[in-house]
């Protein structure tokens, strides 16, 4: 048997078969999650005039301290009835255009109202509390590079700027086949060797968080014909990722019929814990992946290698995996052989991020992988880790 490839390699070789796919025009309200295929510019400068950063009065800096009429009230959203002249004061709310003439404002605790007058004790600096037109963004500037994915901060600032539309990657549609004659929907009675099956929905939940549009295929007993069948239509969609049937047992079909349906497999095989029978491969433009039977390898898969290429399908600069550090909670003995991934809880503490290794870390305990929210990667090699250690670790959503 060939060497298994490391975590490293296993990576460039997907990543370096993705091309993104193709962009298309997205409103700003859909865009969660999106990554964007080209620069987003602003269409206005922001803020677009300048304006008051508090509840306050608008003077000129030169004619403070002092004791000045208020000429003028100006409320969010309305202008300024004229300039301010010399020796006058207005009193303006925060987001209040300051009005020319101004060149700072003075908040409202800072001074004392009396007959609409404005005493103000205290010098004021100029610029004070003005937010200039322009300081956060000009008009064109970039807003978001191309490659970003948008979350709430990023979509704010693109309304803010004025976008309502923005231009992404294509979503990649990912067709997810769970195979294995034992396998039971939830709910359904179980029969003598047989177990509900809980692969599918993971994987589409890991897939859906990633941008992708999930097609659940219904899982399919291990005879060829089912498999066949299921496969063909699986491999219609941009990504086929499959679970179980991946290894060299007699009833692991998987591989030798996707070779039959003309996928080319890059490779077999990785030195990772859970997850080493992992297969990749292609046919055209479809990427096939083969994951593990084990609820735990399936997980680890998907995460640290699907993951990945569905980010860079749809044009992320950095896809990933993008790995945290923290310092183990408890010590861990190391693989000699493969790299493994440790469920852990992650823990806030003064020294950083604490990660605790759950009980049970057997590739099949998908409810005692449930407590955890990281894996954390120990690498191949002989002894342990001390507890206290520095380790990565991915974030598990």
């Amino acid at each position: 048997m060939a060497e298994l490839l490391s975590l490293e390699e296993a990576l460039e070789r997907i990543l370096g078969r993705v091309t993104p796919l193709g962009p298309e025009d997205v409103e700003l309200s859909a865009a969660a999650g999106r990554v964007l295929a080209e620069d987003a510019r602003a269409a206005v400068d922001l803020p677009p005039f300048p304006s008051s950063a508090m509840d306050g009065f608008a003077v000129r800096s030169e004619d403070t301290p002092g004791r000045l009429p208020i000429v003028a009230r100006i409320a969010a959203g309305v202008p300024s009835p004229r300039a301010l002249e010399a020796g006058e004061a207005m009193a303006i709310a925060t987001g209040g255009v300051v009005p020319a003439g101004a060149d700072s404002v003075i908040p409202i605790e800072y001074v004392v109202e009396n007959d609409n007058r404005v005493e103000i004790p205290n010098g004021v600096v100029h610029g004070d509390n003005v937010r200039p037109r322009g300081g956060d963004v000009a008009a064109g500037d970039v807003v978001v590079p191309h490659g970003a994915r948008l979350g709430a901060a990023q979509i704010g600032a693109l309304a803010a700027a004025g976008l309502d539309r923005v231009v992404a990657g294509r979503r990649p549609r990912v067709a997810v086949l769970a195979t294995g004659t034992e396998l039971r929907r939830p709910g359904e009675p179980l029969g003598p060797g047989e177990v509900y099956e809980a692969n599918g929905v993971l994987l589409a939940t890991a897939f859906a968080s990633a941008g992708a549009g999930v097609d659940a295929l219904p899982a399919v007993a291990d005879d060829e014909s089912s498999h066949r069948a299921a496969l063909e239509r699986g491999l219609a969609a941009d990504v086929l990722v499959t679970s179980g049937g991946v290894s060299v047992g007699p009833h692991d079909l998987v591989r030798r019929i996707l070779s039959e349906l003309g996928v080319e497999e890059i490779f077999w095989g990785v030195a990772v814990k859970p997850g080493k029978p992992l297969a990749f491969g292609m046919r055209g433009s479809t990427l096939v992946f083969g994951l593990p039977g084990n609820p735990v390898s399936s997980l680890v898969g998907a995460e640290v290698f699907v993951r990945p290429a569905l980010l860079a399908l749809q044009g992320a600069t950095v896809p990933g995996p993008v790995f945290f550090e923290g310092r183990l909670a408890a010590a861990v003995r190391r693989n000699a052989h493969r790299a493994e991934f440790l469920r852990a809880r992650s823990v806030a503490s003064e020294e950083g991020v604490l990660l605790d290794p759950v009980i049970g870390q057997e590739s099949h305990m998908i409810v005692r992988a449930a407590a955890a929210d990281a894996l954390v990667l120990a690498p191949r090699g002989e002894g342990e880790l001390a507890a206290g250690e520095r380790v990565r670790y991915l974030p598990l959503a």
